[in-house]
């Protein structure tokens, strides 16, 4: 509950989803702590040619050695987890630069694996600003990057570290299909909503654009404005609420200015668009065009666009038409159209029957295009943290 609080505090979280990410952090580390008791040993025949005639590989995974972590606000004690767990389990010490926003919970964990045994070499802890990790990418002593953040500071950091090895997971515009053989679209629309609008919006793979086929679209456009104006909002530490506030005034202020660019553009406001504080009411528009940075930026705020599409492919062509490529979600009873949305989408993860917000910890997440680099996941994250060192036997 300690953890809880402080994420609620400083993030501004509502207390009831930074409970869950107290649980998901437990989640991430027993799943490392499973990947640390078993590690990956491969052997290879050699003689399937004759110049290996006689000999056998055997392939271990060894550290690759110390690492920079760069985490951000939102999940600023999960996320933290997902770059420390992994390093722990592959034997990489870390250098972890926190959000200059949220930088408790990541000092917490810290004193509680101290406490629990990490040896003080092993982890470093500096909350500092942004410029400083600009330095640390730089330094020839740190062989791996791993960085969770915006796109522009990501490639950035990127360039400066073209030495190392790097992991980027840098967001996104994810997009939900909704086709017409769904029988309760209240459901589905509420589920949209919670995913759309929860924590204000402010997680990578929040709902951002809502695709619905012509036959349901205005059902699906009704049980979103109801369930839209139906999530509750205002005070974090409320358990009942779902939408708090946005992290600070400059993004309240840049959330505001895309919502009334998309008006001016002649989208239409069919929910929200209010200010209260920091607090921006979950927002749902339509009709908003394609160049409008709310349908083709990541928003980060609590705001969906609504779109109607005529046939799949039509449909599947929309989720890509965007630059950034991390989940994508599909709801529909049709396995043929899952499976050709899984050939087609290009996405790092496509889910069925749900949202694109959906992640368990131990999934390979990450993205394609301008979404990043890279797999996270306890399993994934080992991986890129070490690297293969082979011993060739000879009979």
């Amino acid at each position: 509950e300690e953890l809880a609080v402080a994420i609620s505090e400083e993030a501004g979280k509502p207390i009831t989803l930074a409970r869950g990410e107290v649980d998901r952090c437990r989640d991430t580390f027993t799943e490392a702590a499973w990947v640390a008791r078993h590690p990956e040993v491969v052997a290879q025949d050699l003689a399937g040619y004759g110049s290996g005639a006689g000999r056998l590989a055997l392939i271990r995974r060894v550290p690759i050695g110390p690492v920079l972590a760069i985490t951000p606000f939102n999940f600023p004690l999960n996320l933290v987890a997902h770059k420390l767990a992994p390093a722990i389990a592959a034997g990489c010490p870390v250098v972890l630069k926190p959000a200059s926003q949220t930088p408790s919970p990541a000092l917490m964990l810290a004193g509680i694996l101290e406490e629990a045994g990490l040896p003080p070499c092993c982890l470093s802890v500096i909350p500092s600003r942004a410029a400083d990790a600009q330095k640390l990418a730089t330094d020839e002593r740190l062989k791996l990057l791993t960085f969770t953040g915006s796109m522009d500071v990501g490639w950035r950091l990127k360039e400066m570290a073209w030495r190392k090895r790097v992991a980027l997971e840098m967001g996104g515009n994810a997009a939900v299909v909704v086709e017409p053989d769904i029988d309760d679209l209240e459901a589905v629309a509420k589920r949209i909503a919670g995913a759309a609008y929860g924590y204000a919006g402010q997680s990578c793979i929040s709902v951002q654009r809502i695709l619905v086929q012509e036959k349901v679209y205005m059902r699906m456009r009704d049980a979103l404005v109801a369930a839209t104006e139906a999530t509750a909002h205002g005070d974090p530490a409320r358990d009942e609420t779902v939408c708090g506030p946005l992290i600070d005034e400059a993004n309240v202020l840049r959330v505001e200015d895309w919502i009334q660019r998309a008006v001016e553009a002649k989208g239409r406001l069919l929910a929200g668009g209010t200010r209260e504080g920091t607090v921006i009411a979950p927002t749902l528009l339509e009709e908003v065009p394609g160049d409008q940075p709310v349908v083709a930026d990541e928003v980060f705020g609590p705001v969906a666009v609504l779109f109607g599409y005529e046939d799949f492919g039509q449909a599947l062509n929309m989720v890509n038409d965007s630059r950034y490529g991390l989940q994508a979600g599909i709801i529909t009873n049709d396995t043929a159209k899952v499976l050709r949305a899984w050939e087609e989408i290009e996405a790092g993860g496509i889910i069925h029957g749900d949202v694109p917000t959906w992640r368990t910890d131990p999934m390979p997440y990450g993205g394609v295009k301008a979404s990043g680099i890279g797999r996270e996941g306890p399993i994934y994250t080992y991986r890129e943290m070490t690297e293969e060192r082979m011993l060739v036997l000879r009979s």
